[in-house]
């Protein structure tokens, strides 16, 4: 179920988890997931997610693991700041490279013209165990 999904198909019926919220409750909503600083920058991820993050080092195939969680919620039990001993474990699928950003600079009537461009690089792992 996506992020923010606030009805769902449960038989025939669609049920609204606002009015209804004893299927809240159910086993099959209860997800973990952790708040993680990676690379400098925050992400909420869960098992088996694949994200992208600037660029780190090691080979595709490696194991890394963050050590700077700053948020966890295992099915409604929140642990949050020093409280959190924990860690994310990923390995890396592979270094890609973003879209092209082109800065380009004129001043008119002046015959000035700059353009500038970047590739950010970054690289795609997938969560594979918080614990």
């Amino acid at each position: 179920m996506p992020w923010g999904q606030t009805h769902f198909k449960y038989g025939e019926n669609f049920v609204n988890l606002k009015t209804n919220p004893t299927f809240a409750g159910n086993y099959f909503w209860i997800t973990m997931f952790a708040v993680v600083k990676i690379a400098g920058q925050q992400f909420k991820v869960q098992k088996d997610q694949e994200i992208f993050v600037q660029q780190l080092q090691g080979n595709i195939g490696d194991k890394v693991q963050f050590s700077e969680v700053l948020l966890i919620d295992n099915g409604g039990a929140l642990t949050v700041g020093t409280d959190v001993k924990s860690v994310v474990k990923a390995e890396i699928l592979s270094h890609v490279q973003g879209d092209k950003v082109i800065a380009f600079k004129m001043k008119r009537r002046k015959g000035f013209r700059k353009k500038v461009g970047h590739r950010t690089h970054f690289t795609k792992i997938r969560i594979s165990e918080i614990a």
